[in-house]
């Protein structure tokens, strides 16, 4: 069997995904289209981005994801404000903040150590939670470039809403012609 590409998250609720979606058609409607923006279906936290994995290994995957869940306490995140990689003048990734208690980070970095252990590299910076709303093209000229940083100064966005943190997800992640399609491979239920 082939590798999997994979990837570990938090989902989101379809509310706050909808919320998510009509930002990204307000924006949209600013900015030229160079801009890949990601469809609200596929909207989800990122804790640790995996690459391609051995089929052989989801099992080991799969008791670290559960062991860790069973050790961390479920929370909520908050979604709040409109931002940009690496800054707001240079833009290539556009995002929605998220506002986290301590014990989101807590998750985050003990995924990050016990996938370490099994041969999955350690981040190398440090976790900084947002939910990609689009990435802009490579080949995006200066005047698109400040096209879409003139939309970003101009658009306010405040609290989208309050998520919980209350399971994760280790997600396949399937590249398409249409984009990308994430399917749930395993769950865990964080402890309440």
């Amino acid at each position: 069997m082939d590798a999997i590409r994979a990837f570990i998250a938090i989902p989101l609720p379809v509310e706050i995904r909808n919320r998510l979606g009509t930002i990204i058609d307000q924006l949209q409607r600013k900015t030229p289209s160079v801009v890949r923006w990601v469809t609200p279906e596929n909207m989800h936290l990122t804790l640790k981005f995996l690459g391609n994995i051995s089929p052989g290994n989801l099992d080991h995957l799969k008791q670290v994801l559960a062991s860790e869940a069973a050790h961390h306490t479920a929370s909520t995140l908050c979604l709040e404000g409109l931002g940009a990689f690496p800054n707001r003048n240079r833009p290539r990734v556009i995002w929605v903040g998220v506002k986290a208690q301590p014990a989101l980070f807590e998750l985050q970095q003990s995924i990050d150590r016990e996938t370490a252990r099994l041969g999955y590299p350690s981040e190398e910076r440090d976790f900084s939670p947002h939910l990609t709303l689009g990435r802009i093209s490579p080949h995006a000229g200066p005047g698109e470039i400040r096209q879409i940083a003139e939309a970003l100064a101009t658009h306010q966005v405040g609290e989208v809403g309050t998520a919980p943190v209350a399971e994760i997800i280790l997600f396949r992640s399937d590249l398409r012609p249409g984009g990308a399609m994430y399917i749930p491979l395993f769950k865990a239920r964080l402890k309440t």
